[in-house]
């Protein structure tokens, strides 16, 4: 993909104002300041956004602990003895690990305020203004900021990028009371772990969270409207977690879906009820509500400075994060493009080096990594199987069990896979599947592969330690391989 010139501009007289401080925004910042603008962050809950505060680090921070929760009841596979008889915390004559979740959630919270705190700290140090409080777009030269205080501070700047993110989708017949009926931003509010936990919807969110409170020994209910628990996934991949789901105990409630939520009875007795479209009615002591998000776009002017929304609410950008409007870009999960954070920062450095004038190379969604934080994790690169059988594309697959391998055998790590998309004739890899323990950190090599158009040979030709997890993704590229005779 070639690049996108711009005009140079004058960078000393240019202001950039970004409303929203996630990643879209801190890193579109930095690289302004770099780029030498003047640049105003409007944040009005703390910097690092959802991302920070309420999504990406708390979830993966508790998902942590609930992973040791996990290698904890492989103890005895691994030739480790844990105290028996009647020492706290045992069942059955087998110890059991304590989970506290009011220190858990403490620590969960504690990470997230720091790592908000260390984003102002580099912005500040950076000469980025900070402005706390609700952005509005009048257009693309001026944004107004209301304070906490009411108090309204007019901006006027040379551009704009809206990087708002989004908040959970609530319905109507389940609204959310923080205590009893949650969203996925407040479950790090609970001293005590549920008694039972009901989570509705099967996407990434519900995966996570139902797989992470299973693990730190909460009974779990997981309702999915699908045939299946994360329907947009790698059929196999899904396959794996739902097996792992089932065997640990987790209830599956799939082709169901949640028409409302309540809370029954007082004191002692007071519980949740779900009922679902055929009419049953799920108890637990708590429900997670994870139907999908929402941008947060309304009411901020967006439409009256003319930008164009979707159905949805979504801004509608190109690859370079211009909205319809010159001189306003957004970036980031208000433009629905990807819910991920690292989606999100490229959009705005991309935004920000094209009004700065710097040369530019638009977003290739083909090459994001996304990785899904279930024990044992799911992570993809490049195409899946369904957009390439949706596009009638010729593809070759090679998969090999994790069980296989060496050094998983010595971790004791019994699901997952690798699997490789490509071209059957040029070899070149189109897409791939890791699910492991870490397999977000195991993608990676299969990401350089994507990125720089490599084949399974490519692959295959570079060394891998032995014994080692990066070893399967070395063999299943040789499996690829096809003698060619000229």
């Amino acid at each position: 993909m070639g690049t996108v010139e711009t005009q140079s501009r004058d960078l000393q007289a240019t202001t950039i104002v970004i409303v929203g401080g996630g990643p879209g925004g801190y890193e579109a910042a930095l690289v302004a300041r770099r780029l030498g603008a003047e640049v105003v962050v409007v944040e009005r809950r703390g910097l690092g956004g959802a991302a920070v505060l309420t999504d990406v680090v708390p979830s993966k921070t508790l998902i942590a602990t609930a992973d040791w929760m996990t290698i904890a009841e492989r103890a005895a596979e691994l030739g480790i003895s844990l105290p028996t008889g009647d020492v706290p915390g045992t069942s059955h004559g087998v110890a059991r690990p304590v989970v506290d979740l009011r220190v858990v959630n403490e620590r969960v919270r504690s990470l997230a305020q720091a790592q908000s705190q260390d984003i102002r700290t580099r912005l500040e140090r950076e000469g980025v203004r900070v402005l706390d409080g609700t952005g509005r777009v009048e257009s693309a030269s001026r944004v107004v900021v209301a304070g906490s205080d009411g108090a309204e501070t007019v901006v006027d700047c040379d551009a704009v990028l809206v990087a708002t993110g989004a908040t959970p989708r609530e319905l109507e017949a389940a609204r959310p009371d923080g205590r009893r009926i949650l969203t996925w931003t407040q479950l790090y509010d609970l001293d005590v772990l549920p008694e039972k936990l009901i989570v509705v919807g099967s996407g990434v969110t519900g995966a996570e969270f139902a797989g992470a409170y299973n693990a730190l020994g909460v009974p779990v209910v997981l309702v999915s409207s699908r045939d299946r628990v994360l329907p947009n996934e790698d059929a196999d991949a899904a396959a794996v977690i739902e097996e792992v789901f089932r065997d640990r105990g987790m209830e599956l409630v799939p082709r169901s879906r949640a028409v409302a939520a309540q809370v029954v009875g007082a004191g002692d007795d007071e519980h949740v009820e779900v009922t679902l479209a055929d009419g049953r009615v799920l108890t637990g002591s708590h429900v997670l509500m994870a139907v999908g998000s929402i941008p947060n776009t309304a009411g901020m002017g967006l439409e009256e400075a003319g930008v164009v929304l979707s159905e949805s609410g979504h801004v509608q950008v190109d690859r370079v994060s211009r909205t319809t409007v010159r001189g306003i870009y957004a970036a980031g999960d208000c433009t629905g493009t990807f819910p991920l954070a690292s989606v999100a920062a490229q959009q705005g450095r991309i935004a920000m080096s094209h009004v700065l004038g710097d040369t530019v190379v638009p977003i290739r969604l083909r090459t994001v990594a996304a990785n899904i934080f279930t024990t044992p994790e799911i992570a993809t690169v490049g195409y899946s199987e369904v957009a390439l059988q949706a596009q009638k594309s010729k593809y070759s697959v090679t998969m090999l069990p994790l069980a296989r391998n060496a050094r998983a055998k010595m971790l004791g790590m019994r699901h997952g896979f690798v699997k490789l998309f490509f071209h059957p004739d040029a070899g070149v890899v189109l897409g791939g599947v890791v699910v492991a323990p870490r397999a977000s950190e195991l993608i990676f090599p299969i990401t350089l592969a994507v990125q720089h158009r490599l084949t399974v040979d490519d692959v295959a030709e570079a060394f891998t330690i032995y014994p080692s997890l990066t070893g399967s993704i070395g063999e299943v590229a040789r499996m690829g391989h096809h003698r060619r005779l000229d």
